[in-house]
């Protein structure tokens, strides 16, 4: 397998990323997937990790990093702007169409985590994603809203709105906005604020299992504004006739929003659930992730055959 470092533009904003081309020679133009990271990875980390093994099955895989973070352009870093996430997975698509390597009616997506949520509204309008795979599919708007399990006190996000409307104001008088850290000092913290799920993210992101320098540790606090009134999931019915299949682990907080993904899609679709998996299980976990992947491999090569 090769891996070849690209650069494409996405609304005006160079994006990173890298495309990764399987080792054994292919008579044509291959089937292509675009593979979206979670809310605060790169590349490098599980994205770049299910594009690998996707090459190996035979795909070219192209992992980026999202605008405003990364190795990507865009200021300010650290930015989660919901409707340009969606515009990065149109414009990932729109470059592999220039590759030589590539069939631009055979391409797919696969999104996850929060890439799992913006995958749905970008292949809803556009007709040039023929399939669409997610893992740990959440809705990043939904999760600030309602909490990773749905149960969050609505005060909370009316809180965190109140500290975007300030850090705005500050902006506009030229003063340096605060911004919002994603992840406590220590696992202790993690757990007491978001329990197991708030844990393993820590462990994920902040420990050598799967910590990148480059991986966000903050958001603008102009991102909270961004998502109160974005919805991933309302376009769904327009993905329909093209195929949906989402992956989500029996032991994940967040399945709830997969569920209600999944029960909004009206065309051929598929829910496959990851017994004792939780949801950042299925980022790394070889004996997870390894099933998942043939999983998807099948699901790609049927519905993006010639």
């Amino acid at each position: 397998m090769a891996k070849i470092d690209v650069t494409f533009d996405s609304a005006g904003i160079p994006l990173a990323g890298h495309l990764h081309l399987p080792g054994v020679p292919a008579e044509g133009p291959r089937p292509a997937i675009v593979v979206g990271h979670p809310g605060t990875g790169v590349k490098e980390q599980t994205a770049g990790l299910y594009a690998r093994l996707l090459a190996d099955a035979g795909f070219v895989t192209l992992a980026f990093d999202a605008a405003y973070q990364g190795e990507s352009g865009g200021e300010p870093r650290g930015l989660e702007d919901p409707a340009h996430r969606v515009e990065d997975i149109k414009a990932a698509v729109s470059f592999l169409t220039t590759r030589r390597e590539v069939d631009p009616d055979r391409i797919g997506v696969l999104g996850i985590c929060a890439s799992g949520g913006y995958a749905l509204p970008a292949a809803a309008g556009d007709h040039r994603i023929k399939a669409v795979g997610t893992v740990s599919a959440v809705d990043v708007a939904r999760q600030f809203r309602l909490g990773a399990d749905g149960a969050q006190d609505p005060a909370v996000f009316q809180g965190m709105l109140d500290a975007a409307a300030r850090a705005r104001t500050a902006e506009a008088r030229g003063e340096d906005p605060p911004v919002l850290p994603l992840f406590p000092d220590t696992p202790e913290q993690a757990r007491t604020l978001g329990g197991e799920h708030g844990a393993e993210g820590f462990e994920y992101y902040r420990t050598p299992r799967g910590r990148h320098p480059r991986s966000g540790s903050f958001l603008t606090w102009t991102s909270i504004d961004r998502m109160a009134a974005f919805d991933a999931f309302a376009a769904v019915p327009l993905i329909a006739p093209r195929p949906l299949l989402m992956v989500v682990g029996t032991r994940a907080v967040t399945s709830w929003m997969s569920v209600e993904a999944f029960q909004r899609a009206t065309g051929p679709k598929e829910i496959h659930w990851v017994d004792g998996a939780s949801h950042v299980d299925l980022y790394d976990q070889r004996r997870y992730v390894d099933p998942v992947v043939e999983r998807l491999a099948g699901f790609f090569a049927k519905n993006l055959s010639q």
